[in-house]
């Protein structure tokens, strides 16, 4: 009898965890089946072809193991890449996030026009990368804009074939880059900043705090932690997304003098059809981008600031 009643209470709490197992699998088991085969499964298959020499689709696949990391690191174009993906990802991080921050800080002051500024500078990020492209081949031509303007002014010496110089080309994309970010992240920063108490605002100008100490002082520790993970998506969308302006508008060129690695891997993937060495560029992306989400986690962390 004894053994019977100390039965019970076990066999019901077993009974209990099967239904919550059942329970739990049929409302989580879909989302990670899905987040298995679209997220695990190439991450892992990048790992896997990156020890293989692969050319074409198509082609067989010959095993070398460590071959493609071996070359890749003697490469004397993943210098290039890295020193130019380095410089765009210092451009976007420490010049574009501040400004943006300080273009939104503006906004959330409800300046007279504000609604009209906010679209204006929204709208760089409803356009594609193709009618960017377009806008800025615009701009960069020998008889654009740029060097329309800097004739006008005469500045006729500082004109250049921006595109087709390797002291420029690199730049010209970053600056097509940044122009179609800093709105957007504006207007990121005035709705986190538009959340803020504008109690806080009035009480700091009360005690005599100017523009720069309510913007960087008050208005910038609060939403610490928005920034943070705008600086992530930055991040994110400039180590892996620069390929398509780069491929827009100047191949890597001229020469590699805008040479990125995302860009390199689209190269070796597509056009030089070294996918084995490809994913090893892709692996080396992927750490880059494990050891700078990171850091910028730790950066953006309030106890890592106080």
């Amino acid at each position: 009898m004894d053994e019977q009643k100390s039965g019970t209470p076990r066999r019901s709490r077993r009974d209990r965890f099967s239904r919550d197992l059942v329970a739990f699998l049929i409302c989580v088991g879909p989302a990670v089946l899905i987040f298995s085969i679209m997220m695990l499964w190439p991450l892992i298959n990048m790992f896997r072809v990156s020890a293989f020499e692969w050319r074409r689709l198509t082609a067989p696949k010959t095993f070398v193991g460590l071959a493609n990391y071996v070359e890749l690191f003697n490469d004397p174009k993943l210098l290039v890449a890295l020193r130019n993906t380095t410089i765009h990802l210092l451009v976007m991080l420490v010049g574009v996030m501040p400004l943006s921050f300080m273009l939104g800080f503006f906004l959330s002051q409800r300046v007279r026009g504000y609604r009209i500024f906010r679209t204006v500078f929204f709208s760089p990020a409803m356009l594609s990368a193709p009618a960017m492209a377009l806008i800025f081949l615009g701009v960069y031509l020998p008889d654009g804009i740029l060097n329309y303007v800097l004739e006008f002014v005469g500045l006729e010496s500082w004109t250049r074939v921006w595109l087709a110089n390797a002291s420029t080309s690199l730049w010209a994309v970053i600056a097509s880059d940044a122009w179609g970010a800093v709105g957007f992240y504006a207007v990121l920063f005035f709705a986190a900043l538009s959340d803020l108490p504008r109690e806080l605002f009035e009480s700091a100008q009360l005690d005599g705090a100017n523009y720069w100490t309510m913007m960087w002082r008050i208005a910038f520790p609060l939403i610490l932690d928005f920034f943070g993970v705008t600086l992530t998506l930055n991040f994110i969308w400039t180590l892996t997304g620069s390929a398509q302006l780069v491929l827009l508008l100047t191949k890597g060129g001229p020469g590699t003098s805008s040479l990125t690695l995302s860009y390199y891997l689209y190269d070796k993937a597509f056009l030089t059809h070294r996918i084995g060495y490809s994913q090893a560029i892709g692996v080396l992306l992927l750490l880059m981008g494990v050891v700078g989400l990171v850091f910028i986690r730790r950066a953006t962390q309030r106890s890592y600031l106080a």
